[in-house]
């Protein structure tokens, strides 16, 4: 049975933290800046963590070495 082939797509926008958790850019962080606040774009900056459900999907069927 050959490899299983990663989600190039998804091994750019995901990563996988030690402990198992999928973390993620946060989008809206682009461009038309002016009319979001200070605060929305500081909280935009950090990385997401992805919940369970959607975790599950996308380490089974996208990031299978992960």
């Amino acid at each position: 049975m050959p490899k299983m082939k990663t989600k190039k797509a998804a091994a750019k926008r995901f990563t996988l933290t030690g402990s198992g958790k999928i973390k993620y850019k946060k989008m809206n962080l682009r461009h038309i800046l002016t009319k979001k606040s200070a605060k929305r774009k500081m909280h935009l900056r950090h990385a997401g963590i992805l919940s369970e459900d959607s975790s599950a999907k996308i380490r089974k069927q996208l990031l299978p070495y992960g």
